[in-house]
Formats: C-alpha cells, structure tokens, sequence
C-alpha cells in the first residue's frame, strides 16, 4: 500500500499529464486542419508517444510517476466534461441519455475491476517450497480441478500467483484472472462503444457547427477541442479494437496471454518430439491441452467463477 502523499503525489501527476496531453492534442487540429485525417491521427499518436516519454523523465525527477488507474478516470472525466460543454448541444436526447448511462457504467466498472479480487492464491493453501515463478501448483494434469489449479501464474507486479492469470493490467491497477476476466471483457467493450459513441456525438458536432468557423476566436477554439478529442477516441480504439480481438481468440481457444507468450515456461504447454534423424535432440511445440473446442471454452469462460 502506497503512503498517502505518494499517492496524492500520483494522482496529481497524472491529473496534469491529462491536461498536457489533451493540450497537445489540441494543437494539431488547430495548425493541421487541412491536412487529410491519417495526417492528424499520425501526428496525435506522436504526441502521445511524447507523453508517455515524459512520463518516464517525472518518474526519475520526482521518484515516483503517474498513476495509470487515475490516468484513466481523469481522462474519462475530460471527455466526458468536453461532451457535456461542448458536444451535447448537437446530439438528441436519445443518444445523450445513452452516451452519458455508458459513461456511467464505464466508471463503475473501473472502481469494480480495481476493487475485484482477480483470484489471488492464498499462500497458506500451499507449500512455499513448491511455489515459484516457473512452477505450477504440482497437481496431476489428468484431473480437472487440477487443471485449474495449474493455471495459477506468478504476477510480478504484485508478486502474487493468481488463479488464470492473464495480464495484470496498469491502466485498472490489477492483475486479470479467473475471477475478473468476464468483467474484464465487458469494461473493454464498454471503453470501445463509449468511444465510438462519442466519435460518432463529435462528428456529428462537427459537421452540424461547421458554419461556426467564421468566428476563429470563439466557435472555432470550440471546434478544434471536439476534433481533438475525437482524435484521441479513434487512437484508443484503433489499439483496444485488435486487443479486444485478441482475446476473444484466446476465450475461443482458451488460453491466457501469460501462457501463450511464456508457454515454454510451463510443461502441460509442452509437446515434446524426436528429431527426424534420431539424434538425442528433441524439438518442443506448443500444445494446449486446456482447449475443449470453442463452444465448451466459451462455455467456461461464461461460467468462470
């Protein structure tokens, strides 16, 4: 647990690195308006890039850096302010009650997701000796609940083994694992639809307060934060959508990023066999033993526990 001022101390960095990148962004649509929208989206993700960089450079001045989880919230604030002030305006009712219930939702299930125990293995269930980074839990492959008890992943972050551990994920604070990864899911599919809810609200901002552009000083400041903020919604789905993509595969196939990355870490990943010529070498490949065929995994991905 972090002490009080180093917390404060990390949100506050990450209040000001909201503002900064947001800023940023601003000034490429206000100076490349004309240039072609891949332009603006290339120089946006540099920005971003740059951001991050900065990110590293506060860690070393000031000893600690940005809280990831409160990087997430005030962003999800900024956006949400700029909606409200500046978007709403243009939208319906209809799409205004909606846009607002999925931001609603996206922030109660961020305070879910941080909060949720992922499936934390109590140190006390087990031998000490037994566990460490490269081992599993040394149960029998052939019986079932041993299987799922192999699946229990070290997570250097919190330096813990977690049972199904997928990733531990900076941007929500904590690990992914058996008992989070459905909610996982849905807050993922929530980020993209609340995103592309809002290009969708910005766009039709745009386009409709486009003759406002003849007053540069007042509706054009405005138009420029719809469009750079627009800007940032595309960037984040353009990464969420191939990671969402990503592990629907691995629901489907049921794997977990941690295995399929470090599978020659773990032996039941293991299919070992003889060379062609006979010699002592032996080649290893990637098998999955955990795959049922895609109903019955998605099946026990929707019955996770």
């Amino acid at each position: 647990m972090l002490p009080w001022s180093k917390s404060i101390g990390r949100c506050t960095v990450s209040f000001i690195s909201v503002l900064l990148t947001q800023l940023a962004l601003f000034l490429v649509p206000l100076f490349f308006s004309a240039s072609p929208v891949l332009i603006q989206l290339t120089l946006s993700a540099l920005v971003l890039v740059v951001v991050l960089g900065l990110g590293g450079w506060c860690k070393r001045l000031l000893g600690f850096n940005a809280s990831a989880p409160a990087f997430v919230f005030c962003s999800i604030f900024f956006i949400w302010g700029v909606y409200i002030a500046i978007v709403r305006q243009a939208i319906s009712p209809v799409m205004d009650v909606v846009f607002n219930v999925e931001m609603i939702m996206l922030i109660i299930g961020l305070f879910r997701i941080m909060l949720k125990d992922p499936g934390f293995v109590v140190r006390e269930s087990f031998s000490l000796d037994e566990l460490n980074e490269n081992s599993v839990l040394g149960v029998q492959a052939h019986n079932e609940s041993s299987l799922l008890q192999m699946r229990a992943r070290y997570c250097k972050s919190c330096q813990t083994y977690v049972q199904g551990f997928d990733h531990h994920c900076p941007a929500f604070g904590n690990c992914i694992g058996q008992k989070n990864y459905v909610l996982f899911m849905v807050l993922l599919v929530g980020f993209i639809t609340a995103e592309i809810s809002y290009i969708v609200c910005s766009s039709q901002f745009a386009s409709k307060f486009r003759v406002l552009e003849e007053n540069r000083l007042e509706s054009g400041s405005i138009l420029v934060m719809a469009r750079s903020t627009l800007l940032f919604c595309v960037l984040q789905v353009l990464w969420q959508g191939p990671f969402l993509i990503w592990h629907v595969y691995c629901i489907c196939f049921n794997i977990r990023t941690e295995e399929w990355v470090n599978w020659r870490k773990y032996p039941e990943f293991q299919l070992n066999a003889s060379s062609l010529s006979g010699e002592n070498y032996q080649e290893t490949s990637f098998k999955n033993p955990h795959n049922k065929g895609i109903l019955q995994n998605v099946k026990e991905f929707l019955t996770l526990k």
